[in-house]
């Protein structure tokens, strides 16, 4: 990953350079020397061949960014692109055609810019990609353990964009109403303290809604919501005694991990943990709670206009509890199916059965 962070560093000083001699220089060597056909300058054939490295090594770079505003990069992709194309057509190609006439030669000798046939190949898909990302769905990448079991880190899902309305990409403003978000949709949402992260979690309070958290269990407006207990978690070696429940929030029926006394994280994985980074959970026994309070607990009254999301990993998530409520327009969207698994943090590859898998 650090190859590929230094190669993003050149990917646009190789295209600026690269630019200008495709659009200004080359065709001036051509026009000079047709009809014979020559190459270009050493260093330049050189810097034309690994120009796709460099800007596939910024893509990859973007991609894995978690600040990455995508919807941005589209826009700036489509407009760049179009305008390229643009301006090719309305005054560089009449230019180019124009020289090679005044000194009796064939326009064709000239060719045209690679940069204008990557522009014309890009411009259509950047629109499409942007309208379909969105519009209709978006693909976003689990980042941590918050929401074990329903989701993992590592888990690559679809965010459903036209679940709560229709926004304008970049200002994030909404221009069609579809459904209000429901009490336990998993929610992708714009973290309130920094807009250009995307964060997830459980949507468990509603506009007005008295939400608490006692001992791990979920109160909404003075109802406990329905739990049951189902024994120890043994769905991950590098959490140790920590407990599984059923919940039943909402219509939504899914599953939530949670320790009875706080949460003890170490800076040395037990043995088993397949992570690569050395580290472990473990959830002690009931008489280590005495006198430790309750961690995680909290009593919250959600403000009109804004929601509470709360993680399923109850004990190892900074959500709502921590910082607050997330404004209706900070929605991203309602996270749908798991397209994809690979944490690059766990030894094994791929999971492969997490494939197609239903979020609830």
């Amino acid at each position: 990953m650090q190859l590929v962070t230094i190669l993003s560093y050149f990917a646009i000083p190789a295209a600026l350079v690269c630019g200008v001699d495709d659009w200004f220089l080359r065709p001036r060597r051509q026009l000079a020397a047709a009809p014979r056909v020559i190459s270009d300058p050493p260093l330049l054939s050189a810097l034309y061949y690994i120009l796709p490295i460099l800007v596939g090594a910024g893509v990859i770079r973007m991609l894995v960014s978690e600040r990455l505003d995508f919807s941005l990069v589209l826009v700036l992709i489509a407009a760049i692109t179009g305008a390229i194309w643009l301006v090719e057509v309305l005054v560089f190609r009449p230019h180019r055609n124009g020289a090679a006439r005044a000194q009796g030669k064939d326009p064709a000798t000239v060719r045209e810019p690679g940069t204008v046939d990557y522009a014309r190949s890009f411009f259509p898909v950047a629109i499409v990609v942007l309208v379909l990302r969105s519009f209709v769905f978006e693909p976003f990448r689990i980042p941590s353990d918050s929401m074990m079991p329903t989701l993992l880190d590592g888990d690559f899902i679809i965010v459903n964009k036209f679940a709560y309305g229709l926004r304008l990409p970049v200002i994030n403003r909404k221009f069609l109403s579809v459904k209000e978000p429901e009490r336990g949709d998993v929610v992708v949402f714009r973290y309130p303290r920094d807009p250009s992260i995307n964060y997830i979690k459980r949507l468990v309070g509603l506009p007005g809604d008295h939400v608490q958290v006692r001992e791990d269990r979920l109160f909404v407006n003075g109802k406990a919501v329905p739990f049951t207990e189902e024994g120890e978690y043994g769905g991950d070696s590098c959490y140790i005694h920590m407990r599984i429940a059923t919940e039943h929030l909402g219509s939504h029926t899914h599953q939530s991990i949670y320790c009875p006394v706080p949460l003890e994280i170490r800076g040395q994985a037990p043995s088993g943990c397949n992570r690569s980074e050395a580290r472990g959970y473990f959830c002690g026994v009931d008489d280590m709670s005495s006198g430790m309070g309750d961690m995680g607990a909290a009593d919250l009254q959600v403000p009109p206009g804004r929601y509470l999301m709360i993680g399923d990993n109850r004990d190892n998530s900074e959500d709502g509890r921590v910082w607050g409520f997330v404004p209706e327009d900070h929605l991203v969207g309602k996270a749908t199916r798991i397209w994809f698994n690979w944490d690059l943090h766990r030894t094994g590859g791929p999971a492969w059965g997490r494939i197609g898998k239903r979020i609830d």
